[in-house]
């Protein structure tokens, strides 16, 4: 009889240390993330990705594209990123946001088709001058608040993927296609979160030149400094050939802040995430290659912590992105170790060139109450 409790009365115990693991991380999700927000919105940037992927595939949206262009993941593009600018209470302004930011994107995307092939002429990097005017956008189109850094945003994010595409004149039905795709995918999840999602955004921090004598805007020096660090990287790239010169750009484009400490902390947050968010990417590389479907699970829960850590854990957030990156490369079928390394050491390239340009092109400083 004494045999059988102490059997019958260590089951329990070891239940109870299980229980207790599962209550403590759950309890340390609802410190980073209460009442489950951000997770929700999290899942919705998976979900609107992969609705439009799938939708992009179908034979009756790809039979009257060109070969080699792939509606799904222009469509997805579009969704997912107008999903994670978007920061409305409500499913109306939701939903109108995020026709906005795919028409923005769709905007952008078209706007390389047509340019790029006069700047084409220039020799390398002509192309990517294109992108120079979205990063200025995507700085100075914050002055008219969340929905105008969406758009600014959305703009350069439809450029770049066109550049990443290598777009012609002649796929612009493609991105005409990939627009009401990626606004339903986007949308619908978001009709269907409700209530349940708060986005969270920080309170905007006034800013003003460093010194004082300048005579522009705090959004136009922004627009400036991301402006001037993406020609530098085209410059390098025409001097040096940079094998993934578009990430630096990128990098630089979202490190920019609303004031020089700002983009200092940023670029810490960024490099701290990249050099631990690419090497557990690398890692997981043989997965990529034998098991994909437990690569993309894995990329989807990346994506829900990349939701969950912005805007306050950045440096989460970059290294949960870059993981996926790295990964979803390779199951793709990119397994050049080279190449992936250069997406990383050249987007810490376009990290501190944001971070010169805002010490450099009218710094700025911000204004506390």
């Amino acid at each position: 009889m004494d045999d059988d409790q102490h059997i019958g009365g260590a089951k329990p115990r070891r239940v109870d240390a299980g229980a207790q693991r599962v209550n403590a991380a759950l309890a340390w999700l609802d410190r980073i993330d209460p009442g489950t927000h951000r997770r929700i919105k999290g899942l919705r940037l998976v979900t609107a990705y992969g609705l439009a992927a799938a939708l992009g595939t179908l034979q009756d949206v790809t039979q009257s594209v060109p070969a080699g262009v792939s509606v799904g993941a222009l469509a997805g593009g579009f969704a997912l990123w107008a999903s994670v600018s978007e920061a409305r209470a409500t499913r109306l302004a939701s939903s109108r946001d995020l026709a906005v930011l795919c028409i923005a994107a769709a905007f952008g995307a078209l706007a390389f088709t047509f340019f790029a092939p006069m700047l084409r002429g220039f020799g390398r990097g002509g192309a990517e001058l294109i992108l120079v005017s979205g990063a200025f956008l995507a700085g100075y189109l914050k002055r008219f608040g969340v929905i105008g850094a969406g758009i600014g945003s959305q703009l350069y994010i439809g450029q770049l993927l066109a550049y990443g595409m290598d777009l012609r004149p002649g796929d612009a039905w493609a991105i005409l296609l990939a627009l009401p795709i990626g606004m339903l995918a986007s949308i619908v999840p978001r009709v269907l979160s409700g209530p349940a999602e708060h986005p969270a955004v920080l309170p905007a921090l006034a800013s003003e030149p460093a010194y004082g004598r300048y005579a522009i805007s705090p959004a136009f020096a922004m627009g400036l400094q991301a402006a001037c660090g993406a020609l530098v990287v085209v410059a390098l790239n025409r001097l040096f050939g940079l094998a993934e010169s578009a990430w630096a750009i990128t990098a630089c484009v979202y490190v920019v802040a609303t004031s020089a400490v700002g983009t200092a902390e940023r670029v810490r947050r960024r490099i701290y995430g990249t050099l631990v968010g690419v090497p557990i990417g690398i890692v997981c590389l043989p997965l990529a290659e034998h098991w994909p479907l437990v690569v993309w699970a894995l990329s989807a829960f990346a994506m829900i912590v990349y939701a969950m850590a912005l805007p306050e854990r950045y440096d989460i957030a970059c290294g949960a992105f870059a993981f996926v990156l790295i990964v979803t490369l390779a199951a793709s079928g990119v397994h050049s170790l080279e190449l992936l390394t250069a997406r990383a050491w050249e987007t810490l390239l376009g990290g501190a060139l944001g971070l010169i340009a805002s010490r450099v092109v009218f710094p700025l400083r911000l204004v506390r109450a």
